[in-house]
């Protein structure tokens, strides 16, 4: 049973509510649109109803922009692994530090959790979308369209990663390399598509690509046994996971599947040269500036102005949390730290820095009764990171669920599992096997 209802303004502006069933970009005010559902009514869903079914994003149907009758547009994503990362929390004093490992998702990456927009796309008959972006959720995205036969046209900012650019090629799509930043991408995408009818799907301009990214705050419950983390660390250029994620925190809350009260706390982490959100946390405004020359060789982190600001703002400061930047050099040491302790092959945004706590620092454990955990998004091509600080006792392995979704260790890819299902490898990593892509080549800093 789908409880999702109708689309209502981000800020909210008082403007009125709006039909999913229609074409929808953003609130009238140039604000995004949430999904709202009747979360009295969903108090009756069981959260044991979640035994057995399928190990992917969409096992939480009931909370996502699906009506009764649809079906979404998947290739198996979602889901993936939460590792105990032993190694490398010893390394940096913390014993309950966690990897979610985002790899396994279909095109390796988390970017794989988009598919809303095209299964509400679908589900509204539309058949002209297009995206900005620098490569890899637009490759996601074409996949996904291709499955639902549906054409997508999109623009790519011109340092959009090789491979990423010929996986979209390979799915048919047309692609157009735009000079700049994907902000550039981001502004031709949209004076090209309005006259032509393009339903743009760039970051935040629709609502639904927030329902995809929120289920990695879902899975994380699951996998903690239904408690939060202390603290969630998260990598932010255009912010949609931390705004999804501080999203599903309030639907978890609110339909009782975790006590009231106890939320994690959420950081933001930016690149040291394009950090409009940690400014703008520092200064105290609602609203962050764009940022000027932007450069960093995390090109997930290169997004001088984010549509979402003040949604990324608005879950740090309600949840007592922080925002962070740091350095091109402090995410080499984290890839190679990644690398080296626990075999995690990570993009630079994956690992922004080895050792985020410190004695000075607000998430550095208060006492010795208070045990750390650190849950790190990954993905081997471009990658979001969490790190919660949590008093949580060690996590088992469930038979309702994958055993290597909590087991704290990797499956085979050799011979996995029978409760774990193979994903084939993307275009994109064969093609990395081939040619070192960039960001697998150590920078000047």
């Amino acid at each position: 049973m789908s409880f999702f209802t109708h689309l209502e303004c981000s800020v909210p502006c008082g403007a009125p509510i709006r039909d999913p069933r229609e074409r929808q970009f953003l609130c009238s005010c140039g604000a995004p649109l949430l999904a709202r559902y009747d979360l009295d009514a969903a108090r009756s869903w069981s959260r044991d109803s979640l035994t057995g079914r399928d190990p992917t994003m969409w096992r939480y149907r009931e909370l996502m922009p699906l009506y009764d009758g649809e079906a979404p547009v998947s290739l198996g994503e979602g889901f993936t692994p939460l590792l105990h990362a032993r190694s490398l929390g010893a390394s940096i004093g913390l014993d309950r530090l966690f990897i979610k490992d985002e790899s396994l998702n279909p095109t390796n990456s988390f970017k794989a959790r988009d598919s809303r927009p095209p299964s509400r796309a679908r589900n509204t008959s539309r058949d002209h979308d297009c995206a900005a972006d620098r490569g890899q959720r637009r490759q996601r995205c074409v996949g996904v369209f291709r499955g639902c036969r549906s054409g997508m046209p999109g623009l790519h900012s011109r340092d959009a990663k090789r491979p990423f650019v010929e996986e979209c090629r390979l799915y048919g799509a047309n692609v157009t390399l735009v000079d700049g930043l994907i902000t550039d991408a981001g502004r031709m995408a949209a004076q090209l598509g309005a006259p032509l009818g393009w339903y743009d799907v760039s970051t935040l301009k629709e609502p639904y690509r927030i329902e995809g990214k929120k289920t990695m705050a879902y899975e994380l419950a699951e996998q903690m046994h239904w408690q939060w983390p202390d603290w969630i660390v998260y990598p932010t250029g255009g912010g949609t996971g931390m705004v999804g994620m501080w999203k599903a925190i309030d639907e978890i809350e609110r339909i009782g599947w975790v006590p009231h009260g106890r939320r994690p706390r959420m950081v933001s982490v930016q690149a040291e040269h394009c950090a409009p959100i940690v400014r703008a946390f520092r200064q105290g405004t609602e609203k962050a500036q764009p940022w000027e020359g932007a450069s960093t060789i995390a090109d997930g982190l290169r997004v001088p102005r984010a549509i979402g600001d003040f949604l990324i703002l608005r879950a740090v400061r309600d949840s007592h949390g922080t925002a962070l930047a740091v350095t091109d050099a402090s995410m080499v040491e984290g890839m190679l730290a990644l690398g080296r302790h626990e075999g995690v092959s990570a993009a630079p945004r994956a690992a922004p820095r080895s050792r985020p706590f410190s004695t000075s620092s607000p998430m550095a454990p208060s006492s010795r009764t208070t045990q750390s955990c650190c849950s790190t998004r990954v993905e081997r091509s471009s990658t979001s990171t969490c790190c919660p600080e949590a008093r949580r006792p060690e996590i088992s392995p469930r038979t309702s669920r994958p055993s290597h979704a909590l087991s704290g260790s990797r499956p085979s890819r050799a011979a996995p599992s029978s409760s774990c299902r193979p994903r084939p490898r993307s275009f994109a990593t064969r093609c990395s096997a081939v040619r070192r892509p960039p960001w697998c080549r150590t920078p000047r800093v």
